[in-house]
């Protein structure tokens, strides 16, 4: 008898607790996760339609590990990539080659506006509903966080493991002259192109990187988020758990 005036008890206090949540507790850390995408999406510093407003442009120094048969200079302007200079040292003869963009043309990063666009989609999911609404259930909850969760964890691998292009790819975007020889990978050694009048094959890789700061802020940002997220998940089902568990002993074998 007493065991159960306890587990009586119990309930009661766990069942104020998790009515506070659901009114106080969600909604301030709903709060919380809009302010920080709102910082992350600022970050992306691009123009919203129609406002004119000029993105400005960063200059990035290419870097790569352990060699300095690549170097170069890259210009990025919000998520185009307007600008690039590019030295290669030919591993053979230390020949010194050197590359540049057309003055005409961008190389477009699709993959920044995507990362924004779920950004964006993430802060709507959290401000569709009225202020005062108030959640009912914690799966209403569980639900929530996990759309949010879908759109930050696709922004954040859109960043950290962008597409690579084709030769064909590269070749129809008109950033180059050059027109490849079947549909090898731009990176494997062995792939085919035209220029010219020759052919050229691909005989060595190398992978050239340069941090972009606003980008490592944004992924941070998601990161964080996340946190945010899986927190308010593993309290609402930790308290649904001890709920069900105190009814479980209260109804009896």
């Amino acid at each position: 008898m007493a065991a159960a005036m306890a587990s009586t008890a119990e309930r009661a206090v766990l069942e104020e607790e998790f009515k506070w949540l659901l009114q106080e507790e969600v909604h301030a850390v709903l709060r919380q996760l809009q302010d920080i995408l709102k910082e992350a999406s600022h970050r992306f510093a691009l123009p919203t339609s129609g406002s004119g407003a000029a993105v400005r442009q960063e200059n990035f120094v290419l870097s790569t590990s352990g060699t300095d048969q690549v170097k170069g200079v890259l210009t990025l302007q919000g998520d185009a990539l307007c600008q690039a200079d590019v030295n290669l040292k030919m591993p053979r003869n230390n020949q010194l080659l050197h590359f540049a963009f057309r003055e005409d043309k961008q190389w477009k990063l699709q993959q920044i506006q995507d990362a924004r666009n779920h950004v964006n989609q993430a802060i709507y999911l959290l401000m569709n509903r009225d202020v005062n609404y108030q959640f009912k259930t914690g799966s209403e909850v569980l639900k929530l966080m996990d759309a949010v969760m879908l759109q930050l964890s696709r922004a954040r691998n859109r960043l950290t493991t962008p597409a690579t292009l084709t030769l064909p790819e590269i070749a129809s975007s008109g950033l180059t002259n050059f027109k490849p020889a079947g549909g090898s990978i731009l990176h494997n050694p062995g792939a085919m192109f035209e220029f010219g009048s020759q052919r050229y094959e691909v005989s060595h890789v190398h992978k050239v990187e340069c941090v972009v700061p606003w980008l490592n802020d944004a992924l941070v940002f998601f990161t964080v988020s996340l946190q945010l997220c899986q927190q308010l998940k593993d309290k609402v089902m930790g308290l649904e758990k001890g709920l069900w568990f105190l009814l479980w002993i209260l109804r009896g074998p």
